[in-house]
């Protein structure tokens, strides 16, 4: 910490990461890292756009460039957030493997730091078929927002074979919008592993790129899902249609 009381950048550091094709980035993005920033004290969160994703062989919709512009635009103003190249594409269009980012990241912190991968429900939904994904609550604690009314026993079903899951007899009742538990693995190691049971994130990329194509389908409405700034970079640059 310097003489303003302002902490160095080569301070340990609680740092959130959330990486995603981002095709395009909208408001529920933001609502679980703010939600995860809040919950869990986070200095900051870094929002990487991936560049070829292994379960998505067809790639995403807009380049990687226009996917971080557009994640720029969805987070400013936002001063704990940033966008983080960890992600970008590789020589030859290789895959970008969680795991292997992760670790890279880790290891770029300052020592002492801890890392924490954040992600929607609707990625833990295909995470057991992720590279390595046994380990990677081990390299980064895992905070999942669950969707309203879901229980912890539909998501312990996700898991990777070789992990289960246990509640901490610690976690505090003055944390309602966070749950805690333990990842226990094959080998003994444990790791936290964290739920935000309140973020209602009903919007997918998916359906805004769907909605966007159809020329009946007002601004109005999809600013409910998107930036201002976002929704005027789609339209300016013709994405989607």
């Amino acid at each position: 910490m310097d003489e303003s009381g302002v902490p160095s950048l080569d301070s340990p550091r609680r740092i959130g990461f959330f990486g995603g094709s981002f095709d395009p980035p909208h408001l529920g993005h933001l609502a679980v890292a703010q939600a995860a920033r809040t919950a869990l004290e986070l200095d900051s969160v870094l929002f990487a756009p991936v560049g070829a994703q292994p379960l998505k062989p067809r790639g995403s919709t807009a380049t990687f460039e226009q996917r971080l512009a557009m994640t720029g635009l969805a987070i400013a103003g936002e001063a704990a957030f940033s966008v983080s190249m960890a992600d970008e594409p590789k020589a030859n269009d290789t895959p970008n493997y969680t795991w292997d980012t992760l670790q890279a990241v880790r290891s770029q912190s300052p020592p002492g730091s801890q890392l924490f991968f954040l992600m929607g429900a609707d990625s833990l939904a295909s995470f057991r078929r992720w590279f390595r994904a046994a380990e990677i609550p081990f390299v980064a604690s895992l905070v999942v927002a669950s969707r309203p009314g879901e229980q912890i026993s539909d998501l312990k079903a996700l898991f990777p074979s070789g992990l289960k899951m246990e509640a901490d007899a610690s976690s505090s009742a003055a944390t309602p919008h966070l749950r805690s538990y333990f990842v226990l693995g094959s080998d003994g190691a444990r790791a936290p592993f964290y739920l935000l049971p309140d973020v209602e994130v009903e919007i997918s990329a998916s359906q805004i790129r769907e909605q966007i194509r159809n020329p009946h389908f007002p601004d109005s409405q999809a600013a409910s899902h998107l930036s201002l700034p976002v929704l005027e970079y789609i339209r300016n640059h013709k994405l989607y249609l």
